[in-house]
C-alpha cells in the first residue's frame, strides 16, 4: 500500500508527444505555402512601385536562395530558443505541451510584428563597412551566405544534442567571422574587420544576461518564500495537476510574456539581414524609404544644415566629394580619427543635404542614383555616430546634439524594415516554435535541476527572463532568452537547494564558452569560400 502511494506522490512527466494532429499539419503546410506567395507578392508589388522590371527579378535565384536561408534561421531560432519560453507552462502543468508551442509561436508572432527594429540594426552595424557598402556584390552575397548558414548549423548541432545555446551568440559570433576573414583577405589585420567597441557592448550584454537570469530568478524565489506561505507554491507537481488557478494564469502570462519578447528581440536579427539581402538585390525599391512623410524633405535640409554648423563647416572647405566619402570610410573602418576627419564629414553632409534637395524627395531619386544616395547617407550615419563619442573631435554637448538629430534624419531614410519583411518573419519564428521544441525543453524542464520544477521556480525565472528581454529590447540590445532563462531555472534551484545535475550545466557553459569561436571560425571559412565560388 505505502509503495503504491509512494509511486501516486511521485510527478508524472507531462504529455510531450501529442503532436499538431492532422488538421494542424494540413494547417502548418497551408500557412507556409501562403507565407511564401505572400513574399513573392510583396517584392513584386514594391519593384513595380519602384520602376523596376519585376520579371527580371522575381527569378532571380540568388535573392530567393538568400531570403529562404534566412527565414531559415528564423524558423531554427524558434524551435531552439522559444523552447525556453514553453518549458515551465509545461513542466508545472499549467498547460498541455501541444496548447503551450502554438500559444508560445502565436506570441512570438506578435512580438515580431510590434517590434522596434533597433535590434535589426544594432547587429547589421556589426559588419564590415565595406561589405554593407557593397552589399549586392559577390562579396556582399558571400557575407549574408556565411553567416547565416554557419549560425544554422551550431543552432541545429546544439539542438540535436539538446543542449540550450544562444541564436544571438551564434549570429554575432558569425558576423564577427565574417568581418575577420574579409580583413585578412585583403592583407589587413583580422582586428580591424570588426567594430569592437560595438561587439563589447553586444558581448557584454551576452556576458551578463545569464548572470542576471541566475541572480534576480534565485533572489525572486527566497523573496516570494518569505513573502507568500503556501505550501503548495514550493512543491512538485503531482498527478498531472495544473497549479491553483492564479499561479496558473501568473505562469501562462509570464510565458506569453517571454515569447512576446523573445519575436520582439530575436526576430529582429533576420529582418537586418532581410534588409541587406533585399538592398542588394533590388536597390531601387529598398535603398530608400521611400514612405517617408511629405515633411520629410523640408526637415532632412534641416537638419543638415545644423550639423553642417555643428561640423565648423567652412567655404574654404576644399575636400572634393570622393576625397570626403574615402576619408569617413577609413575612418568608420580603422577607428583612427584624423585632422581631416571633421571637414570630409561636413563635406558628405553638404552634398548629401544638395542631393536630396535635387531630387525633392527620397521616392524621386532615380533608380540610377539610389544605391549611391543610400550609401552616402549610410556613411553619414555610422561615421556620426563614432564621431560623436570622439573626444579629439571637440564637439560640445550642443554640437552632439545637432549631429544626432541628423542621425535620426539619415536613419529614417536608409533603416526602414517593410510590414511584408516582419510578417514572414513572424511566420518562420512562430511555425519554427511548434516544430522542434521537445529537446530542449526537456533539458530545461528535467535536465537542470535534481528535482522537479515547482510552480513558484517557473514562475520566478519567467518573470525574469521576461523583464530582461524586455529591458534590452528598448536599449537595442541583443541577449539570448536561452541563456537568460536557463541560469534562470538554475538559480532558483540554486536557492531552493534542490541541486543541480553538474553534467547539464557543463553541457551548458561548454556550449556557451564555445559557441563564439565556433562560429567565428565556421563563419570565416564559409565566407572565404563562397567569396572564392560565388
Amino acid at each position: 500500500m505505502s509503495a503504491t502511494l509512494a509511486t501516486h506522490e511521485q510527478p508524472v512527466r507531462p504529455d510531450l508527444d501529442q503532436g499538431l494532429g492532422r488538421a494542424g499539419r494540413i494547417g502548418f503546410a497551408a500557412i507556409v505555402a501562403a507565407a511564401i506567395g505572400y513574399v513573392g507578392y510583396s517584392i513584386y508589388l514594391d519593384a513595380s512601385g519602384a520602376g523596376v522590371q519585376t520579371l527580371a527579378i522575381l527569378p532571380f535565384i540568388l535573392l530567393f536562395i538568400a531570403l529562404m536561408i534566412a527565414l531559415g534561421f528564423e524558423f531554427v531560432n524558434g524551435f531552439h530558443d522559444t523552447a525556453n519560453a514553453v518549458a515551465t507552462v509545461i513542466y508545472t502543468n499549467a498547460m498541455p505541451a501541444h496548447v503551450a508551442v502554438v500559444w508560445s509561436g502565436f506570441f512570438n508572432f506578435l512580438g515580431v510584428l510590434l517590434s522596434t527594429g533597433v535590434v535589426a540594426f544594432s547587429i547589421v552595424s556589426l559588419l564590415p563597412v565595406e561589405l554593407i557598402l557593397q552589399v549586392g556584390s559577390t562579396a556582399g552575397f558571400a557575407m549574408v551566405f556565411a553567416l547565416l548558414i554557419a549560425a544554422i548549423i551550431w543552432n541545429l548541432a546544439t539542438w540535436w544534442l539538446g543542449i540550450p545555446s544562444s541564436s544571438s551568440h551564434t549570429l554575432i559570433g558569425s558576423i564577427i567571422g565574417v568581418g575577420v576573414a574579409n580583413a585578412i583577405m585583403h592583407g589587413k589585420s583580422g582586428t580591424a574587420g570588426v567594430d569592437w567597441s560595438k561587439a563589447g557592448e553586444i558581448g557584454q550584454a551576452l556576458l551578463f544576461s545569464p548572470l542576471i537570469g541566475f541572480g534576480l530568478a534565485a533572489l525572486l524565489f527566497l523573496v516570494a518564500k518569505l513573502l507568500i506561505r503556501n505550501k503548495a507554491l514550493y512543491q512538485e507537481p503531482k498527478d498531472g495537476l495544473p497549479p491553483p488557478w492564479w499561479i496558473r494564469a501568473l505562469l501562462i502570462f509570464t510565458c506569453t510574456g517571454v515569447s512576446f519578447a523573445h519575436g520582439s528581440n530575436d526576430g529582429q536579427k533576420g529582418m537586418g539581414l532581410i534588409m541587406l539581402i533585399l538592398i542588394g538585390t533590388v536597390p531601387t525599391a529598398y535603398a530608400l524609404n521611400r514612405a517617408v512623410p511629405a515633411r520629410y524633405a523640408a526637415e532632412f535640409h534641416a537638419n543638415a544644415q545644423t550639423a553642417s554648423a555643428a561640423l565648423h563647416d567652412a567655404p574654404g572647405n576644399a575636400l572634393s566629394v570622393v576625397d570626403a566619402r574615402k576619408a569617413v570610410t577609413a575612418y568608420i573602418a580603422d577607428r583612427n580619427y584624423q585632422p581631416t576627419t571633421k571637414p570630409a564629414m561636413a563635406v558628405l553632409v553638404r552634398d548629401i543635404d544638395r542631393q536630396v534637395a535635387s531630387y525633392g524627395s527620397l521616392a524621386k531619386v532615380p533608380a540610377a542614383a539610389v544605391e549611391n544616395v543610400r550609401n552616402d547617407m549610410y556613411l553619414a550615419s555610422e561615421g556620426l555616430k563614432r564621431l560623436g563619442k570622439e573626444k579629439a573631435a571637440g564637439l560640445s554637448d550642443g554640437e552632439k546634439a545637432a549631429i544626432g538629430t541628423y542621425k535620426t534624419s539619415l536613419d529614417a531614410g536608409t533603416r526602414f524594415i517593410p510590414t511584408w519583411v516582419k510578417v514572414a518573419v513572424a511566420i518562420a519564428l512562430g511555425l519554427g516554435t511548434m516544430v522542434g521544441w521537445k529537446r530542449i525543453v526537456v533539458t530545461v524542464g528535467e535536465k537542470i535541476g535534481k528535482s522537479h520544477l515547482t510552480y513558484a521556480q517557473g514562475a520566478s525565472a519567467e518573470l525574469v527572463a521576461m523583464g530582461t528581454i524586455f529591458a534590452a529590447d528598448q536599449l537595442g540590445l541583443p541577449v539570448s532568452t536561452t541563456h537568460v532563462l536557463s541560469s534562470g531555472v538554475a538559480g532558483t534551484m540554486a536557492a531552493n537547494r534542490s541541486g543541480l545535475q553538474m553534467s547539464t550545466i557543463r553541457n551548458l557553459v561548454m556550449a556557451w564558452v564555445l559557441t563564439l569561436p565556433v562560429s567565428i571560425v565556421l563563419a570565416g571559412a564559409l565566407y572565404m569560400m563562397f567569396s572564392a565560388l560565388i
